[in-house]
């Protein structure tokens, strides 16, 4: 069985630093054993001395209007559960159909919205490109680097920077329409949600102040916050429509109302939590600097299992589906964990560290690796369908958006691959 580190030790670089996280987690062998009788007796779902709780699905109502999987990628992974998942086979044979090069790295993830992928570039341009083509149709200069996804609904696309501003651009044309700042940098991906007491749209994001903000979307007004103690990387989810949900460098996982921000519990974790969470009902994973991935009963306000294998550590944030927990690793290995139980179904190799988090289709999973090639997997075994070598590391997430896949290096490529014909026997 895997097992916890008592004592992680000091993190002297990367997104969360400056602290030393010790651990107040109960013994492995309580976790495991909890997580068992929770997969007896609640189909998974750990709820403590409450009465069992059904998973609840994803709001339909919510996502249906925000998120269109076969056509837009709208925020980052996919839409507000941060779930990474698209409900249609994977592409096959695939091939690039274009390339756009910026004069720059780039990390952060795409955005696909109305026939168009934005995406922000290290010095901190922003560009507009036509998803058929690739053809540059505008840019934006933020002050610093854009390391996040932008998030898009209806004429406006919210673009954090690491200027400690979030832009409100027009989608046609790329002019500003409002900014927020705050006093460092935003290296979250911005999420939109409709108020669920109201009819505006509400656009989230988390700051590296340590503060989770939720403005009204059509002029950037403040509607609520929520401090936390430390730094902020990773997105706020959105869990059952009721809850917003996030890990940070202070170890926790903290779970708030989504009306207006009041805290509902916090769940402790044994590391710095360096990226965003995925959400499948009302469960939440997570990897940290513990070398550990670990599940969460959001409501029930307890964790359900954690898993390790080796020792370093879950960067990227998880893709899930009703089997699977996908989340790479700087073991330079893609690992499939069972979703109920937290046992291991299969790891699959690479030539370098995964960093950017997959994106799982009904039938597989992609993935890129610092080795600059983007895998797919089947996912009943881990079986590799089929590799592209693309020639730079690739660090940023893929999205998925017009039937085709995009992907950023980190020599200033965006790729868009797409599925091809079936090869003949």
């Amino acid at each position: 069985m895997p097992a916890h580190k008592a004592n992680v030790p000091r993190i002297a670089s990367g997104p969360c630093p400056q602290r030393t996280i010790r651990s107040s987690l109960p013994k492995p062998r309580r976790f495991y054993l909890l997580a068992n009788v929770a997969a007896i007796f609640c189909a998974g779902f750990f709820s403590g001395c409450r009465e069992p709780l059904a998973p609840s699905p994803p709001k339909k109502s919510t996502e249906a209007a925000l998120l269109a999987p076969t056509t837009w990628w709208p925020m980052t992974r996919g839409g507000p559960a941060l779930s990474g998942q698209v409900p249609e086979k994977i592409p096959r044979n695939p091939s690039t159909a274009w390339t756009f090069a910026a004069p720059a790295p780039l990390s952060a993830e795409a955005t696909v919205f109305d026939g168009r992928v934005f995406v922000g570039a290290g010095k901190g341009t922003f560009y507009c490109l036509a998803a058929a083509t690739g053809k540059e149709l505008w840019r934006f200069e933020a002050k610093d680097a854009i390391t996040a996804a932008a998030a898009a609904a209806g004429k406006l696309v919210y673009v954090p920077a690491n200027d400690g501003r979030l832009y409100a651009l027009d989608t046609e044309t790329g002019k500003e329409v409002w900014q927020f700042t705050i006093e460092d940098k935003i290296s979250s991906g911005a999420v939109i949600m409709k108020n669920p007491r109201g009819p505006e749209m509400w656009v989230l994001f988390n700051g590296y102040d340590g503060t989770t903000r939720v403005l009204n979307a059509a002029d950037g007004k403040l509607v609520w916050s929520y401090k936390t103690d430390d730094f902020i990387n990773g997105s706020p989810a959105i869990v059952d429509g009721r809850f917003l949900v996030f890990g940070g460098c202070d170890a926790q996982l903290h779970v708030v109302n989504l009306a207006d921000g009041s805290l509902v519990h916090k769940i402790t974790t044994s590391a710095q939590i360096p990226a965003s969470i995925a959400t499948f009902g009302t469960m939440a994973f997570c990897g940290n600097y513990a070398n550990e991935t670990v599940a969460f009963d959001v409501v029930g306000g307890k964790v359900a299992w954690v898993y390790q294998d080796r020792a370093l550590p879950f960067f990227s944030s998880p893709a899930i589906n009703e089997q699977l927990v996908l989340i790479g690793s700087r073991d330079k290995h893609l690992h499939a964990i069972k979703r109920t139980s937290g046992e291991l179904a299969w790891k699959f190799k690479t030539g370098g560290r995964v960093e950017g988090s997959p994106v799982v289709f009904t039938d597989g999973v992609i993935f890129g690796s610092t080795d600059g090639r983007l895998y797919a997997a089947d996912l009943d075994n881990g079986a590799e369908l089929w590799q592209l070598d693309l020639g730079e590391a690739l660090v940023a997430s893929p999205a998925f958006g017009n039937h085709q896949i995009i992907v950023s290096g980190e020599k200033g490529s965006v790729f868009a691959i797409r599925g091809g014909l079936p090869k003949k026997p």
